[in-house]
C-alpha cells in the first residue's frame, strides 16, 4: 500500500457560506467523517457568506439582507436541529426559531403604504391576471426556458397590489425568470391565505449570522474543522476519462500568493459556485457606495465552466449588473422616537410586522422594523432597522436622484418624505448611523435561464466533486433561500460521501385543501 493510500480522505469546501458550512455538518454528522479531515476555504475574513451581521454602536450595525424562512424548509431545519443555539435553556437553533416565533408571532397590519398612509392590501387581480397566473404555474418548465416574467403577463398586472407585495417580498423584477416565479408560486402557495399580513413567515431571534452562522461555526470548530480565511479557490484541474471527471488539483490564492493542493480520487471537493453578494460595496451617512470592483467570487465557476459544459454557463447570470442589483441600508438609531412612531403608525409592536413596502415610492422603498435587540451584543439604547430599494436606479420622489447616488442621510431624507414625517424627522433620526450597501449581483440567480445553464449538484460523471449553492439545479425548489443552499449540501454529501438523502421538497401545490384556500384568497382579493 502506498503512503497516499494510507492517508485518510480530505474533504475540501470552496467558499464559506451556508452551503459549505451545512455540507461540513452533514459530512461529520451523517457521513461519519472526522472534523480534522474537513477544510473550508473562504475569501473573506469571516464565514457565513450572504448571511451576515456585523458592526457596533459606534460604527453602526450592518446586515446586507435576510433570507425568508417558513416551516417547510425541511433540509434547513434538519440541519439546525443538530446545532445548539448557544442561548440559555439548551435549545437547538431550530427549536429557538420556533420558540421565538411562538413568543413573538408575526402578522402585519401595515404591509403597504401609499400617500404616506397605510394602504388597502386587497390583491387587485383581474380575471385575466388570475388566468395568466394559472397558466404560468401549470406550464411545463421546458416551455418557459429563457422566458422573462413580463412575457407572461400584460403591463396592468404589474400595477396590482399582488405584484407589488410579491415582488418586494421576494425581490422579483419584471425581467427575471418566468421559471423562477412559477416555482415560487407553487412552492409558497400554502402562504397565500396570510400573504398580505406576512403570516406563516418565520423569523430568527437575531440577525441570521448570530442566529444561524455563529452557532454552526462553533459546532464545527469544536469538532476540529479547519477554517482557512482569506484563501480563495480560483481554479481546479479537471481530469476526464471515459465519460467521467475527477478533480486532481486545486489552485488556491492566499495573500497574493498561489498554492497548488493535490487532490486524490478518494478525496472529495465541494465547490460553491458564484455569490449573490459578491462585489458588495458600502456607503455611509455622508457618502454613497463607491463603484463596485471585481473580485474572485465568480472566477472559480467561470474557470470550471471554461473546462467543461457540465459546470453550466455562469455568464447567463451576470450579463448586466443593472438588471441584478439593488441597494440595502441598515440604520442604527440612538433613541426610540422612530420605533415608537412606527408602532403607532403601523399598529404592530416592533418585530411583529415584517416588510413594509411604500407602493408609490420611486425607488419602491421597503423597510423592516426588527425585533430588538437584532444583534446578540447590541448596545443598550440602540435600535436597528433595515430597508432596501427594489427600483433604486430610478430617481427618488424627495431626493431627486437614484438611490445608488445617495448618501445615507439622503436615504433617510427620502424615507422621511415618504412617511410624511415633516419636522419630526430631525429628532427621530438625530445621530442615526446609516450603512448602505450596493449589491450588484444580488438577484443574479433570478435571471432568465435555460436547461443546462445551472449545473447539477453532482454533474454527470463526477467522481469526487459536487456543486453547492444558489446556482446549481434542484428540481422544484426555489433559489434565494437558505433551504436551496442547504438542500444542495445535503444532496452533495449523500451522493459523494454517503450521508443521508435529503427529504423531498414538500409539494403543498398538490394538496387540494391548500389549492382551494389559495383560490379563495385570490378570488376574494
Amino acid at each position: 500500500m502506498s503512503q497516499d493510500e494510507d492517508q485518510p480522505a480530505h474533504y475540501y469546501l470552496a467558499g464559506g457560506g451556508i452551503a459549505s458550512l451545512a455540507a461540513a455538518v452533514f459530512l461529520i454528522r451523517d457521513a461519519g467523517v472526522s472534523g480534522e479531515q474537513v477544510t473550508i476555504f473562504e475569501k473573506e475574513d469571516r464565514f457565513g457568506g450572504s448571511l451576515d451581521g456585523a458592526g457596533d454602536a459606534e460604527t453602526g450595525y450592518l446586515v446586507r439582507g435576510g433570507r425568508m424562512f417558513e416551516p417547510n424548509f425541511v433540509c434547513t431545519f434538519d440541519l439546525l436541529n443538530s446545532i445548539p443555539s448557544g442561548l440559555p435553556g439548551g435549545l437547538s437553533a431550530k427549536e429557538d426559531i420556533f420558540a421565538f416565533n411562538c413568543a413573538v408571532p408575526g402578522s402585519s397590519r401595515c404591509r403597504l403604504i401609499r400617500d404616506g398612509a397605510k394602504a388597502d392590501t386587497r390583491l387587485g387581480l383581474r380575471l385575466r391576471d388570475m388566468r395568466d397566473l394559472a397558466r404560468l404555474t401549470q406550464a411545463d418548465e421546458k416551455k418557459l426556458d429563457g422566458k422573462a416574467i413580463d412575457e407572461c403577463f400584460d403591463p396592468a398586472f404589474f400595477q396590482s397590489n399582488f405584484w407589488i407585495m410579491w415582488s418586494t417580498m421576494f425581490a422579483f423584477q419584471t425581467w427575471h425568470s418566468a421559471i423562477e416565479l412559477a416555482r415560487y408560486l407553487k412552492r409558497f402557495i400554502h402562504l397565500f391565505p396570510g400573504f398580505t399580513r406576512m403570516e406563516g413567515v418565520l423569523r430568527t431571534r437575531f440577525n441570521q449570522y448570530d442566529s444561524l452562522i455563529a452557532p454552526i461555526v462553533d459546532w464545527l470548530t469544536e469538532r476540529g474543522v479547519k477554517f482557512e480565511t482569506e484563501a480563495t479557490v480560483i481554479d481546479a484541474t479537471v481530469s476526464e476519462t471515459g465519460g467521467t471527471s475527477c478533480i486532481s488539483a486545486l489552485l488556491l490564492e492566499r495573500a497574493g500568493q498561489s498554492e497548488i493542493i493535490q487532490v486524490s480520487e478518494k478525496d472529495r471537493v465541494f465547490f460553491t459556485l458564484g455569490s449573490m453578494t459578491a462585489n458588495s460595496v458600502q456607503g455611509s451617512n455622508t457618502a454613497p457606495p463607491p463603484a463596485p470592483e471585481t473580485d474572485s467570487a465568480w472566477t472559480l465557476w467561470k474557470n470550471l465552466a471554461a473546462k467543461s459544459s457540465i459546470f453550466g454557463r455562469p455568464d447567463v447570470f451576470c450579463p448586466d449588473v443593472a438588471r441584478t442589483r439593488w441597494e440595502s441600508f441598515t440604520v442604527t438609531l440612538k433613541n426610540r422616537a422612530f420605533v415608537e412612531y412606527m408602532e403607532r403608525f403601523s399598529g404592530n409592536r416592533t418585530g411583529t410586522g415584517g416588510l413594509v413596502s411604500i407602493a408609490d415610492s420611486g425607488w419602491m422603498l421597503c423597510f423592516v422594523m426588527f425585533h430588538q435587540p437584532h444583534f446578540r451584543q447590541q448596545a443598550d439604547g440602540t435600535y436597528v432597522f433595515w430597508g432596501y430599494g427594489l427600483l433604486g436606479d430610478r430617481d427618488g420622489d424627495y431626493v431627486k436622484k437614484p438611490m445608488a447616488a445617495c448618501t445615507g442621510d439622503e436615504i433617510l431624507e427620502e424615507l422621511a418624505g415618504q412617511l410624511r414625517l415633516g419636522d419630526q424627522a430631525e429628532a427621530m433620526f438625530r445621530d442615526a448611523i446609516v450603512r448602505s450597501c450596493m449589491m450588484p449581483l444580488i438577484t443574479s440567480q433570478f435571471m432568465p435561464r435555460r436547461a443546462g445553464d445551472r449545473p447539477e449538484v453532482v454533474p454527470e460523471g463526477a467522481r469526487n466533486f459536487a456543486c453547492l449553492g444558489q446556482y446549481c439545479e434542484q428540481k422544484h425548489d426555489v433559489v434565494f433561500t437558505v433551504e436551496y443552499s442547504v438542500r444542495s449540501a445535503m444532496t452533495a454529501v449523500h451522493r459523494q460521501a454517503g450521508g443521508k438523502a435529503p427529504p423531498a421538497v414538500k409539494r403543498t401545490d398538490r394538496n387540494p385543501l391548500v389549492i382551494a384556500n389559495a383560490l379563495r384568497t385570490i378570488l376574494a382579493g
